[in-house]
């Protein structure tokens, strides 16, 4: 069954390898003998993605893509191998959903002749209280 990440884009499953792997941290002697985390690897460049979505992946600064664009998720949260490869194909749609969001261009502005008049009346204010702090010199 594909990975749906919107209405029209979807990852088939063969794009996608998952490994069983053994998971670390406590969990008694069970841990040692059985691989119920999961390892994800999917490789952007030769995937089904449309164009638009590899070039942001790629040029997306992630620490889980590599420098020849392979993507490498380890989930070990849960118990079980079913949980734990569920959470690593979400998470690897949670990546791909958010390159295809644009964010709306910042539009820097400039503050308002009162906001300037204001900030420099607060400088006034402080710098008198300031000075009421210092030493008073005397000149005999």
């Amino acid at each position: 069954m594909p990975l749906h990440i919107s209405q029209r884009v979807s990852i088939p499953d063969h794009e996608i390898e998952l490994t069983g792997i053994r998971a670390r941290g406590a969990g008694g002697q069970n841990v040692n003998k059985v691989s119920s985390a999961i390892h994800l690897r999917f490789d952007i460049r030769p995937s089904s993605l449309p164009d638009f979505y590899k070039q942001r992946l790629l040029t997306l600064r992630d620490t889980r893509i590599s420098k020849k664009g392979v993507v490498t998720i380890k989930a070990q949260c849960f118990r079980t191998r079913e949980h734990n490869r569920e959470d690593a194909l979400e998470r690897l749609a949670t990546l791909v959903r958010c390159v295809a969001e644009t964010r709306k261009k910042r539009i820097p502005t400039k503050p308002t002749a009162a906001a300037r008049a204001r900030r420099g009346e607060a400088k006034k204010r402080r710098a008198r209280h300031k000075q009421l702090r210092a030493r008073i010199r005397s000149f005999d």
